[in-house]
């Protein structure tokens, strides 16, 4: 049975009935202030009584304060309502968070489990033990990807990366990251291109860089429905700066979703039910090595099926001298 007394403690109630309270006896409270005042001018009006033994109304200055400290209380109350949705919703985007991570750790756990009980109680060919084994390691890089993308959240939080920034050129750090990483990407296709020919040395951490790289690639690839999945990693410089494109042909994003995907631990989908993809984790570390590099990233989409293109804008006068 559904206890129906709930929605009388829910945030949004009780914020709506403060304010209706305040906002009544404010009110009656400047309605009995001008009656009074009106009933001591009528008295001394008739009895022509001193005015000067008798002080001042000043009603509309009485009303002028107790308004704009009412205004402030009212700020103060819907500050707290705020903050304490916002609360809410990190609960929620936390929970949820950790029941997604918590499958993707349980998953490959269980899948390397009955691998190996299989290799405990049956005697396999070669060939299964090969294809077996590749199972077994595609299971450990992702048991190995989740477990990096926790120590690099909390790495970078906690401002512990102190690697010397280098000047680099950005085209090559690119080329030389598909390069390394190719046969992580073999599902997809990744095309790089610099219409100008130009360098663009700029100060980088490389590790983070390549972090960025990552996580804006397997994301991507990850939400991506296409037969062959594509990347066009592009380069544009304008004016002072340099936009590098990543544009891809995966399952696009509703308008929006384009700012919130960046927030700390949100998912795509619906988390009330269950249904939200990815950790929540990748596109705010993303966003988070931007900033470090003095930069900014951003989304774009036509919308659903329709692909998406995620922008990393930087300053080009911080190019090396």
């Amino acid at each position: 049975m559904i206890d129906r007394t709930k929605w009388f403690f829910h945030p949004v109630f009780i914020f709506v009935f403060s304010v209706a309270a305040l906002a009544a006896s404010l009110f009656f409270y400047i309605y009995w202030y001008v009656e009074v005042s009106a009933r001591i001018a009528d008295i001394v009006r008739r009895f022509n009584l001193d005015r000067s033994q008798i002080i001042a109304p000043q009603t509309w200055l009485v009303i002028l304060v107790l308004s704009l400290l009412v205004g402030i209380i009212l700020a103060g109350i819907f500050l707290i309502f705020t903050y304490n949705r916002k609360l809410i919703q990190l609960y929620r985007m936390q929970h949820n968070f950790i029941n997604n991570f918590t499958h993707e750790l349980k998953t490959p756990l269980t899948s390397l489990n009955l691998y190996l009980e299989t290799f405990l109680r049956h005697d396999l060919s070669r060939e299964d033990r090969v294809r077996y084994l590749h199972f077994m390691l595609r299971d450990v890089r992702r048991l190995e990807g989740n477990v990096t993308r926790i120590l690099n959240l909390a790495r970078i939080e906690s401002g512990g990366d102190d690697e010397t920034l280098v000047i680099a050129d950005l085209v090559e750090t690119v080329k030389n990251f598909y390069e390394l990483n190719g046969h992580l990407f073999r599902n997809g296709e990744i095309g790089i291109r610099n219409p100008g020919g130009r360098p663009f040395p700029y100060r980088i951490n490389p590790s983070l860089f390549d972090m960025l790289l990552m996580n804006l690639t397997t994301n991507a690839l990850k939400y991506n429905d296409a037969d062959i999945p594509k990347i066009d990693v592009t380069f544009v410089p304008e004016k002072k700066k340099l936009h590098i494109r990543f544009e891809d042909n995966g399952i696009g994003l509703e308008r929006k979703q384009l700012k919130k995907i960046f927030r700390k631990f949100y998912q795509v989908g619906n988390p009330d039910n269950m249904t939200a993809r990815g950790s929540g984790i990748g596109l705010y570390l993303a966003r988070h090595i931007a900033r470090i590099h003095r930069g900014r990233i951003a989304a774009e989409s036509e919308g659903p099926g329709k692909g998406s293109v995620f922008t990393v804008t930087l300053p080009l006068k911080r190019r090396a001298e």
